[in-house]
């Protein structure tokens, strides 16, 4: 069965260099373009979502609202892989169709417009989501519709479907290094703030069993609504409690009004650090380097991360979107996604959820981060974990890293003290 030559010979050396299309003009954000000449395979053929000379698949993120400030940036990537493999002739012979959605930071929002991109558009797969709740919103849809869902953004672990690739990091490959980073730097005295929802309150949960297991001290657990913007009574109580360190899982825009409020309260990283999960370099510009230099991050990728592949990626992420914008992890995470679906898609030789799902396992992958590889286990993703420090130029410097992929555990099994955690 002859499949169309698109990403056949590239998908076939995944193990080699990234080779990335040169970044023109715009097309429309939708992703669409002229149909492939290429012949496409039965198999392909077959599928709902592809017709004639292309193949639809769904972008859903936050376009507006308090999480837009971060989602943005990744249905871009996305639109960018999207495009680029477009240019090499598409996949299986077909040119890829983008259908974006607004999930509008609304998670009953999420869920509708996943129906709808799987029910009345028959899109392949879907890439999409960034809070724990709009994905979890989501799940149930996905797995009643035999959907594919590629999520894109670091998480609290715990959960693993069979209709979700999980393509940023779980739990043990940023929270639990992180915590570790703290306890080695003698911060143990550790208070927890965060939005409130599913997110921050399930990684603080890991964070207090491994900080009792490991010598360390929750001082205080504190939680905000997501938009909330008035930080002045958790600063005063920050003040009273004298930690070590604030672990921050604060999400959206409220990262503005805290550390804004923090500097005006007249602390700076000096007088107090703090260790971000959900701030990277977009959210770092949307708030002003002056309030966050010499603070710290965690997160897997850096626009700093020193890969042939990288300074290629941000080089053409720059073409497309222009000189002063910024990469990051999650967009990054997106972007991988677009690349490990078409190469799923090429090894399958279909569309179809299934058979792409299958043919999935053990995928390869020289991402800007590093190598990546899909655990066929738990449809995670290996990968290398990185502690950062913001500086005055708005980037992110890497302190430590873990010297290569780390396998995922989104249920932490290795970990004796976290026994019990997943039941909870």
């Amino acid at each position: 069965m002859k499949k169309g030559s698109g990403l056949k010979g590239f998908v076939l050396a995944l193990t080699a260099s990234l080779v990335l299309a040169g970044c023109g003009s715009n097309n429309n954000e939708a992703g669409s373009s002229t149909s492939s000449s290429a012949p496409a395979s039965s198999a392909a053929a077959s599928s709902p979502a592809a017709s004639g000379g292309t193949v639809k698949v769904g972008i859903l993120h936050s376009l507006s609202g308090t999480m837009s400030i971060s989602e943005v940036t990744v249905k871009n990537s996305e639109l960018m892989a999207i495009k680029e493999i477009n240019a090499k002739g598409g996949v299986l012979g077909k040119q890829i169709e983008a259908v974006v959605e607004d999930g509008a930071s609304d998670w009953p929002t999420f869920a509708e417009k996943a129906r709808k991109l799987l029910s009345e558009d028959k899109v392949a797969t879907v890439f999409g989501g960034w809070t724990s709740s709009s994905r979890k919103a989501m799940l149930p849809v996905f797995e009643e519709l035999n959907g594919l869902l590629w999520y894109p953004v670091q998480y609290e672990g715990l959960e693993s479907s069979p209709n979700i690739f999980y393509t940023g990091a779980t739990t043990n490959q940023q929270i639990i290094p992180s915590v570790d980073f703290l306890l080695e730097k003698g911060k143990k005295k550790v208070f927890l703030l965060g939005s409130d929802y599913v997110f921050p309150r399930t990684a603080n949960k890991i964070i207090k069993a491994q900080l009792a297991a490991k010598g360390g001290e929750t001082v205080a657990e504190e939680y905000t609504p997501l938009g909330h913007t008035d930080y002045t009574t958790i600063i005063a109580k920050i003040k009273e409690a004298k930690p070590d360190v604030v672990y921050n899982t604060l999400n959206g825009d409220s990262n503005v009004a805290f550390f804004k409020q923090l500097k005006d309260a007249g602390i700076s990283s000096a007088d107090l650090m703090t260790i971000s999960v959900s701030v990277a370099e977009e959210e770092v510009k949307g708030i002003g380097p002056e309030y966050l230099t010499g603070h710290l991050v965690a997160w897997d990728y850096y626009q700093t991360t020193d890969t042939p592949e990288n300074k290629v990626f941000v080089e053409n992420f720059k073409k497309e979107y222009g000189a002063d914008s910024v990469t990051s992890d999650p967009m990054e995470a997106g972007y991988v996604a677009v690349y490990l679906w078409a190469a799923a898609a090429e090894k399958a030789g279909s569309f179809e959820v299934d058979k792409v799902r299958e043919a999935a396992k053990g995928i390869e992958f020289n991402a800007p981060e590093g190598k990546v590889t899909i655990d066929g286990e738990n449809q995670h993703i290996y990968k290398t974990v990185r502690i950062g420090e913001i500086k005055a130029d708005g980037q992110i410097v890497e302190l430590w890293n873990s010297g290569g992929p780390v396998k995922p555990d989104p249920y932490l099994k290795t970990y004796d003290w976290a026994k019990g955690l997943s039941d909870q």
